[in-house]
């Protein structure tokens, strides 16, 4: 996979197994730390690949050897930081829904990414992360997360009403870990029986999250904005309809949801580019409240 990035700098894809020393680094490498490994330009070693290895990263992006260092500001690197640091969090925090134990950290990180991007008065260069089956779930939940956070911001809406639809963003798809990843690796290539399976696992993972919420001291409104994705395509469940401003921050979550889809890098699926997502966004308006589809132009501008 090519990237042409802006100034006609190009990144190439490289899966882990095909990595070779020497080359050149296109994007920093963090731990879950946020402690940078490898600095952007780094060559790499026999050990450096090896750490990569061991680091469970599917494959980094290079830079071919005339190609200059694309010019990135110190907030583009530190949101790709903060993107790493929030995934393994999330992903802890998760781990800890399926063990049945208290989400200690959640709320934290619903207010780090508030705090972040959930008052952005500029655009952002708002950087996707190569995805795989095994971490699809944590990844694409943080970008609808501070997608959301950004929408809802563009829109004006009270701080609380942000606060609850972050967390519904970086819950709403936990179901997924009930499903085996033989079934994920299909990709789009679902049979129907796939799909319903996938449908009967979300259901599970809100009705392991709904006895909790107030354990977890979670807003309630974002349970609601839970029920109310998950349900829409239930056949087991007829949910009533939502008040108005639940179906505003509900109608937030689905266009921040088909976005990243479409938009984020998937190993086996190229991504569309920011203009393409927000045309099919525009053409399917009867899904997607175009209310809310006109707020991601003044904020944000994708990068690989």
């Amino acid at each position: 996979m090519t990237i042409p990035e802006e100034g006609e700098i190009i990144m190439q894809f490289v899966k882990t197994a095909d990595l070779k020393p020497g080359m050149r680094l296109a994007k920093p490498i963090y731990n879950r730390m946020g402690v940078l490994l490898y600095e952007r330009d780094t060559r790499l070693t026999i050990q450096g690949i090896n750490s990569i290895e061991n680091f469970g990263l599917i494959g980094i992006f290079i830079l071919e050897p005339a190609e200059p260092l694309p010019p990135l500001s110190r907030e583009d690197l530190e949101f790709e930081q903060f993107q790493t640091i929030y995934m393994f969090k999330l992903k802890d925090n998760m781990d800890k829904l399926v063990d049945n134990l208290v989400p200690s950290t959640l709320l934290s990180l619903v207010d780090d990414i508030q705090r972040h991007y959930g008052s952005l008065d500029h655009k952002l260069n708002f950087t996707q992360t190569l995805r795989s089956s095994a971490d699809f779930v944590y990844k694409h939940s943080i970008s609808v997360g501070i997608l959301s956070a950004m929408i809802s911001n563009e829109m004006q809406l009270p701080a609380e009403d942000i606060r609850a639809l972050i967390t519904a963003s970086l819950l709403y798809d936990f179901g997924y870990l009930y499903v085996p990843q033989a079934i994920l690796d299909k990709g789009d290539d679902l049979s129907d029986s796939d799909r319903n399976f996938i449908q009967m696992n979300l259901e599970r993972g809100y009705e392991s999250i709904r006895p909790r919420y107030e354990e977890c001291n979670l807003p309630k409104i974002s349970l609601e904005i839970i029920q109310q994705f998950i349900f829409q395509k239930s056949q087991t469940l007829k949910i009533k309809d939502p008040s108005p401003e639940t179906r505003l921050l509900c109608d937030i979550l689905k266009v921040a949801d088909q976005f990243d889809r479409l938009t984020a890098m998937n190993i086996n699926n190229p991504p569309v580019s920011e203009v393409a997502a927000m045309s099919f966004l525009r053409r399917h308006s009867r899904t997607y409240n175009p209310r809310v589809v006109a707020a991601p132009v003044s904020y944000t501008h994708l990068r690989a």
